[in-house]
């Protein structure tokens, strides 16, 4: 994963980071206004977007990201909020395909587009 020096710069280019007013709903509670004010959207997309990365072509499904960032101690929706914004950025898609994930349940697969690797 790659979340050194680059970071200041992609955050400056404006590609990592979500809206404050897209993180909680007008008629949601004060608590979750001010929980929206202290995430680090930029940085949580960033690491979200290398871990993607990182298993290349073959691509990777929730389970496997938050497998590899559970050194983090980020909590589950810290990490799979962040895969809507990268999509809607077009950073990463999903293949159609699907795989199992510890649940026995099948997740889509995701990979990063190349010209954003």
């Amino acid at each position: 994963m790659n979340t050194g020096d680059g970071l200041f710069d992609d955050v400056m280019r404006g590609i990592f980071g979500t809206p404050r007013h897209k993180l909680a709903r007008t008629d949601d509670p004060q608590t979750s206004h001010d929980a929206a004010a202290t995430v680090e959207t930029s940085r949580l997309e960033k690491v979200v977007f290398d871990a993607i990365c990182s298993f290349g072509d073959g691509g990777c499904i929730s389970d496997e990201v938050r497998s590899l960032l559970a050194s983090m101690d980020l909590s589950y929706s810290s990490v799979t909020a962040r895969y809507k914004s990268l999509h809607e950025k077009g950073l990463i898609r999903y293949t159609g395909g699907k795989r199992p994930g510890r649940s026995g349940r099948n997740q889509s697969v995701m990979v990063a587009l190349e010209g954003n690797k």
